[in-house]
């Protein structure tokens, strides 16, 4: 056997910011790898406060720069734990924590064509003008299969009550059951 049929492995590459929307899809994910028999991927990606642009253009910020990136390590630890637990995903784990933009960044790390890249696929309604740019970087630029994973019908309830809390409605209990 030579050394050019050594074949990396299939990574299942996602897109994990903390929302709810990429709790979800990160739960896909690590489905979908148990299916290949794949690594999973989670890939967090941060951005400075203010943009790129706003960094570049300021010496303080790059002195800033791990004061950033140590919230970002933490969030995605967090977020694997909240998921995961002690037991794990099931299979090979392997975070990432990024400096850059979402959608581009997810495509590049996804650069094989036997990859999967998993990605929120965004909210419904009239919040979708506002939400789901990065999916649809992702499904438009990336050279893997892209698993775009709708909401889970969870948010909109959470987003449901938590609008009725803030504008102090009265709870109909038997919407519960």
């Amino acid at each position: 056997m030579s050394g050019d049929d050594v074949r990396a492995p299939v990574r299942v590459v996602v897109g994990v910011s903390g929302s709810l929307g990429s709790v979800t899809a990160l739960c896909r994910g690590a489905a979908e790898a148990r299916r290949r028999g794949a690594e999973l991927w989670p890939v967090l990606v941060w951005e400075p406060p203010g943009g790129e642009l706003a960094a570049r253009r300021s010496a303080a910020s790059m002195l800033l720069v791990d004061a950033w990136q140590g919230p970002a390590r933490q969030r995605l630890l967090e977020v694997l734990d909240e998921v995961f637990g002690d037991a794990g995903p099931g299979v090979p784990l392997h975070g990432l924590v990024i400096r850059g933009t979402p959608g581009p960044s997810l495509v590049e790390t996804a650069d094989r064509e036997d990859d999967v890249l998993v990605v929120g696929a965004g909210r419904r309604g009239w919040h979708r003008a506002f939400s789901g740019r990065v999916a649809r970087y992702c499904l438009s630029h990336a050279h893997c299969p892209v698993l775009a994973v709708p909401p889970s019908p969870l948010e909109a309830a959470l987003a449901s009550a938590h609008r009725r809390n803030s504008w102090h409605l009265p709870l109909d209990s038997r919407q519960l059951s």
